[in-house]
């Protein structure tokens, strides 16, 4: 009688382990669809509303917020190691790149901004080799040089589509990337609200220095525009709040490239509620940019170079 071997069977540990990434799949999933929503709400606010009045309410709105909540968890906002060189350098890279992805938001196709901005991981391993000095071999380099080239066919320089205003994308994509580099490089001691009030606040700050120089008056908001903002402000505290559970449930390698779910989100959103049209360098570069980002994911997690 022949015998049926049984499949070995999945020990605690490794049935634990997969609980954990699909649970820190769906917080990352979560995360990018609250990022997504709060980028279209601005969008939908930045059509009666300043710039600048936008980004001072979004940041003092989402600052508030997490002071409440270190408050409430004990944690004091006023440390030494806020003032710290990472923490500075953190401010500036988040003032940068909130300005100029705002501006992008308004500015630009919401599907075109979002794809772009999917660029900032592939950002972010290359200046982790270039500033923190991480072995990165020739595949993850040449991984990363595909991501560029899908960043340049989506805006297409050169070309008589090319818009300077898509370099805006650019811009806050960059300034998104030092950011993350930056908290890397924080203090350990400093947590999730920290964190997340500094970044809010230098949110405001920058709508505070747009101020002075756009000749645009700060308004009274529309009904719908006030719930824009509000809305904005709860879709991306929330967004944040699942981003940093994410981060610490399951492995990094697991559940990082759900972060890609947002071109789909923000692309689905920029067709059905903006009207946009999808094109085919559009289409293109989006797959060279999320090629590149999983490539490079999968060659970090194997350890290869």
């Amino acid at each position: 009688m022949e015998r049926v071997l049984a499949p070995p069977q999945e020990t605690p540990a490794a049935r634990t382990r997969h609980a954990a990434n699909l649970a820190g799949a769906l917080w990352m999933v979560a995360a990018m669809a609250g990022f997504t929503f709060e980028d279209a709400l601005i969008k939908g606010a930045s059509s009666t509303v300043p710039i600048a009045q936008i980004l001072v309410t979004f940041g003092a709105g989402g600052a508030l917020v997490f002071a409440g909540l270190a408050r409430w968890a004990g944690e004091s906002l006023f440390t030494p190691e806020v003032l710290s060189f990472p923490m500075r350098l953190r401010v500036v890279f988040e003032i940068a790149g909130r300005l100029f992805y705002v501006l992008a938001l308004a500015l630009i196709p919401l599907s075109a901004a979002t794809v772009i901005l999917q660029a900032t991981p592939v950002v972010v391993v290359a200046a982790a080799a270039l500033v923190f000095g991480e072995r990165v071999g020739w595949r993850r380099w040449s991984a990363i040089l595909l991501g560029m080239a899908g960043v340049l066919v989506i805006i297409r320089p050169g070309t008589d589509s090319f818009s300077m205003l898509s370099l805006l994308a650019v811009a806050g994509m960059l300034g998104f990337a030092g950011r993350d580099l930056a908290s890397r490089a924080a203090p350990a001691t400093l947590g999730t609200n920290v964190l997340g009030f500094y970044g809010f606040l230098a949110v405001a700050l920058a709508g505070v220095m747009v101020s002075f120089w756009s000749d645009a008056p700060f308004v009274l908001p529309e009904t719908r525009a006030g719930l824009f903002l509000g809305g904005a402000v709860l879709c991306g505290v929330c967004a944040y709040a699942c981003l940093m559970k994410a981060m610490r449930t399951g492995e990094v390698s697991a559940v990082t490239p759900f972060r890609y779910v947002r071109l789909i989100f923000g692309v689905a959103l920029g067709v059905l509620l903006f009207g946009e049209r999808l094109t085919t360098p559009m289409l293109l570069g989006s797959a060279m940019i999320v090629l590149s980002g999983l490539f490079i994911m999968w060659r970090s997690a194997s350890k290869g170079a």
